[in-house]
């Protein structure tokens, strides 16, 4: 809240005509007062109840009206109360003392009001630039992107100022008749142009080159600065992130390579041997096409691996079947079966996926499944969903088996595929981890081979076709693969 005079030193002082008005009002007023005052003090004494009315008046609207307010006061004291009363006659030196009184006072008056009105103006000015600075610091200071918040902050620095218009470009720009330019530099170093209209006035100019120039040089300054740090800061983190990737490949290519190629080695020594009856050398075969299969699958997933971080995994969307997908990633994992039990929908949707990704997908989520199924069958279902058109947010929708969906999750036509072991299930905390590259779940009992590749490249396939792949699962009680897939309209 402001004072209760507060308007008197404000830095817009209020309309002349209202200077005026309340001048003659109050010197009124005062001649009035001085009447019933005549009884109890000397009338020459008396001159000093009009100081009020030409201090106000000086004080708020300037030395102009307050001198003219003294002068008018001096008139008034003389013609009503100083005798003879009713002349403009000035006989007694008292009298002159009081006149010249009253303008010393207006000029004095006046001149601290000017100074006083002045640094309020200057305040006020200054306490906006502070803002301004604050604000665009954090604009330029918070985003990852300079040149994104450039746009932002001109136009929050010509709101500031009240400027028609305002740029900031990040290269050197010459001004035109349309244009004044403020370069920006650091030393010699050229950081990027300030424009504003050429209708700017002189005063806002030259406010602009004192002292938003330099607040806004230090600012660029920082701003590119911390960008080339937020730079150099991604690119090591994603160094790092490559060098952990190596080393984790290193490792794979160490062991999972390794095994598979020291079983077929052996397998294919044994093979050869003289002393091996038929059934024998039938299951050396056998070892030897399981552990090719298996290599091969390890080397497409680090293929796979190698796309997917490099972001080459570009999907070439076709209309399939998903129905096909699943029957086709059961051939290529060579299942029995006794080993898979499916429950697909008739007439399942077409959805818009590039096969050959989605089959790798469910390939690699089958075959986990099955490692960890205990030699039960894995259930593998697939339902068509559909939400209720134009609903935003109504009940929670439920697949084909009664079962609520994730309330989290975009609700929207989708084909939803299960995919259920009765294994060990997965403990809390490694629900999200396992589709982590190269990690492998600690379960109770988890004897079981695999390089922690398949979940991670499941789930990087199923992103890159807009669709995703989520875990659920109780200790225990087995774990459930939920890939949803968008259904979109055939053109």
């Amino acid at each position: 809240m402001s004072p209760p005079f507060g308007f008197l030193l404000s830095p817009d002082p209020p309309p002349r005509r209202v200077g005026v008005v309340v001048a003659l009002a109050a010197v009124a007023l005062c001649t009035l007062i001085v009447y019933p005052l005549k009884h109890v003090a000397p009338v020459v004494s008396l001159g000093v109840v009009y100081l009020p009315a030409v201090l106000v008046v000086s004080v708020t609207w300037g030395a102009w009206l307050g001198v003219a307010t003294a002068v008018v006061s001096a008139g008034a004291f003389n013609f009503f109360h100083l005798p003879p009363v009713g002349q403009f006659t000035i006989r007694d030196s008292s009298n002159w003392v009081a006149l010249v009184a009253f303008l010393v006072v207006a000029g004095l008056a006046s001149s601290v009001a000017e100074v006083t009105r002045a640094r309020a103006r200057d305040a006020e000015a200054r306490r906006v630039e502070a803002d301004l600075a604050a604000e665009m610091a954090r604009i330029l200071l918070r985003g990852n992107s300079l040149a994104e918040d450039l746009p932002t902050a001109a136009a929050r620095l010509a709101n500031a100022l009240a400027l028609n218009s305002a740029a900031i470009e990040m290269e050197a720009v010459e001004g035109d008749e349309r244009t004044v330019a403020f370069p920006l530099r650091e030393g010699t170093r050229r950081l990027g142009t300030l424009l504003v209209g050429a209708d700017t006035s002189e005063a806002s100019l030259r406010r602009l080159q004192e002292r938003v120039v330099p607040a806004l040089e230090g600012l660029m300054s920082a701003a590119l600065e911390r960008e080339g740090l937020l730079g150099g800061v991604v690119e090591t983190a994603a160094l790092r992130r490559a060098d952990t990737v190596k080393t984790a490949l290193l490792r794979a290519v160490s062991h999972d390579l390794r095994s598979p190629l020291t079983a077929i080695s052996a397998a294919g020594e044994a093979v050869g041997s003289p002393s091996l009856s038929p059934q024998e050398r039938n299951e050396m075969a056998a070892v030897i096409q399981e552990e090719t299969r298996r290599l091969s699958r390890l080397v497409d997933n680090l293929l796979d691996l190698s796309r997917l971080e490099a972001g080459a995994a570009e999907p070439r969307r076709d209309w399939t079947s998903v129905e096909e997908l699943i029957r086709a990633a059961l051939r290529e994992l060579a299942a029995g079966t006794e080993e898979f039990t499916l429950s697909i929908d008739r007439d399942l949707p077409l959805v818009s996926v590039d096969p050959a990704q989605m089959e790798r997908a469910f390939v690699n989520v089958l075959e986990n499944a099955r490692r960890h199924s205990g030699g039960h069958p894995v259930s593998v279902r697939a339902r068509a969903v559909r939400s209720l058109a134009g609903a935003s947010r109504g009940p929670a929708a439920t697949d084909g088996d009664g079962e609520h969906l994730d309330g989290n999750r975009p609700a929207g036509d989708r084909v939803i595929v299960r995919v259920v072991d009765r294994g060990p299930g997965i403990p809390p905390a490694q629900l999200e981890r396992v589709f982590e590259p190269f990690y492998r779940a600690g379960t109770p009992g988890g004897e079981h081979r695999g390089s922690g590749l398949g979940l991670a490249i499941a789930r990087g396939f199923a992103e890159a076709n807009a669709a995703s792949l989520h875990v659920e699962s109780l200790p225990g009680q087995g774990a459930t693969f939920v890939f949803e897939l968008p259904l979109q309209a055939a053109s």
